[in-house]
């Protein structure tokens, strides 16, 4: 089968009224472990860290681009954070499809790789982007493609509770941060990312 566009799953429909039990004030723990500790979700750095970050990214985001770098070498030289990437595809049925190919990815086991590739591609992406990043991880479109429809349901409940996750915390753009119990909507420089998670660890 020859894997076009067309065979991307699109995300299923969103709930029109958000619960507002999503938000930390909520007592149901179950909706704060989904945030940090979602089992779909990939993690990187240190899965067992004392502080969570978790950081809500598009790949056509020109801020999510630039940080990205800034963020992996934070958590890395700390070496006891755990770093949550969380999906929120915000500008479009292209970042619709770049997350839905890395997600894919990871059950190739190929998760870290693809999602640093697609990081360092153009901010408007075209399929011909996607796939020279694809290319760089030895993969081609046709067989993250496949993947992607094989573990649709999968990719696209990841999502949905991604999103709604987002909305709920009245995020209005990528990139967003939960680090610890604390919601930072917008761009964390390095100070800022380093601050954040010294407080949630004190």
């Amino acid at each position: 089968m020859n894997v076009t566009r067309r065979h991307f799953v699109a995300i299923a429909g969103l709930a029109a009224v958000l619960p507002p039990s999503l938000a930390f004030a909520s007592k149901a723990p179950t909706d704060r472990d989904m945030v940090l500790d979602d089992p779909d979700a990939p993690v990187l750095c240190n899965p067992k860290g004392d502080v969570t970050v978790v950081e809500y990214f598009d790949y056509q985001c020109p801020y999510c681009k630039k940080s990205y770098e800034m963020v992996r070498e934070v958590v890395e030289q700390d070496g006891k954070v755990k770093l949550v990437m969380k999906d929120w595809p915000v500008f479009g049925g292209a970042s619709v499809i770049a997350a839905q190919a890395v997600l894919a990815t990871a059950k190739l086991g190929m998760y870290e790789e693809t999602l640093d590739a697609m990081f360092h591609t153009p901010a408007k992406l075209q399929q011909t982007d996607m796939e020279k990043a694809l290319a760089k991880t030895g993969l081609t479109f046709d067989v993250v493609g496949k993947a992607v429809v094989k573990n649709q349901a999968w990719i696209s409940s990841l999502l949905d509770r991604n999103w709604i996750q987002a909305s709920a915390f009245k995020f209005v753009g990528t990139p967003s941060f939960v680090v610890g119990s604390t919601t930072f909507a917008g761009v964390l420089d390095r100070k800022g990312l380093k601050d954040a998670i010294a407080k949630a660890r004190g």
